[in-house]
């Protein structure tokens, strides 16, 4: 015995033609197949679907009230095969990324403009949030990938490094006498500090560091951007807590200064992560081999090589 669906898809082929040998050539099946197909199809609805006639058969009122449900079923299944191949072949579809605003501006940019040239048809939703935020968001399926700072410890993401970033010390015009020495990161958080607010995983990560050396830190201002942290060191209101990778327009410019440590903060690094079970749909596929591809292009960006 056939599959329903497969009944269905014959009686549809038997009412579009009129005839049972016609749907039979169509269908590539035997004459006796589809005849015996509808038999069945009969049997299980308990009603009589067409009406023999010496030319082939005409459909019954039950018969052209079922073929109406069928045809448009029939249609609506092939749409979404066709959807779905577009989506395969990245003709259609939707990218939804997770990511935090700093790391959109330095480092997500030029590869959605990548992506975008080579694949035009693919929309964006674009989700702004912290690397704690865009987790959670990762884990209720309302973004597919996050592109955000590590380190994370979760085991249900993967996780895929794609730039090593590190972390400094800034300052303005008015800390000159911090320049040009080696500064011990003792004497630095004496002044005052400009770091962003204690959820972000960077604020963290440095914090932790901090306290290996058996520092604590109450900074003058936490503000919520990276951007931020600059202008405000610009101003000259204290010595920012920066990551390099994102502050060389205005370390290049001598707008800010970078003040050198005894002791560097160790390197982290930005990536993406997804969920372990569940699978990355085509377009996110792509799009996660494009930044791979891309990685060594990615540093000489920022480094300006």
């Amino acid at each position: 015995m056939i599959s329903k669906l497969d009944l269905y898809k014959v009686f549809s082929m038997v009412a579009k033609c009129g005839s049972f040998s016609k749907a039979a050539k169509d269908l590539y099946m035997t004459q006796p197949a589809v005849s015996q197909a509808m038999m069945q199809l009969e049997r299980e609805l308990d009603v009589r679907l067409f009406n023999r006639i010496p030319k082939g058969v005409t459909l019954t009122n039950e018969g052209n009230l079922l073929f109406e449900y069928v045809h448009s079923a029939m249609n609506l299944l092939t749409i979404g095969e066709e959807m779905i191949l577009e989506f395969k072949n990245l003709t259609k579809g939707e990218l939804r990324i997770g990511v935090g605003d700093t790391i959109s501006k330095y480092f997500l940019l030029q590869h959605l403009e990548t992506f975008h040239i080579e694949y035009p048809n693919i929309k964006f939703k674009i989700v702004n949030g912290t690397t704690e935020e865009l987790i959670s968001l990762l884990k209720l399926g309302e973004v597919d990938i996050a592109i955000c700072n590590f380190p994370i410890s979760d085991p249900t993401l993967a996780q895929i490094p794609c730039l090593d970033i590190q972390d400094i010390f800034v300052c303005g015009k008015n800390y000159e006498n911090l320049l040009g020495k080696a500064v011990n990161i003792n004497e630095l958080i004496n002044y005052p500090l400009i770091f962003l607010e204690p959820k972000t995983i960077s604020r963290k990560y440095v914090e932790e560091f901090l306290l290996t050396k058996g520092l604590r830190i109450s900074p003058e201002f936490e503000l919520g951007s990276h951007d931020l942290l600059l202008e405000f060191a610009k101003s000259n209101l204290g010595i920012a807590c920066v990551t390099k990778e994102f502050s060389l327009e205005y370390i290049g410019q001598g707008i800010l200064h970078e003040i050198q440590l005894t002791e560097s903060i160790p390197k982290r690094s930005i990536g993406i992560c997804y969920m372990k079970n569940v699978p990355l749909s085509p377009a996110s596929t792509k799009f996660v081999e494009i930044i791979k591809n891309h990685g060594d292009g990615t540093s000489e960006h920022f480094y300006g090589n």
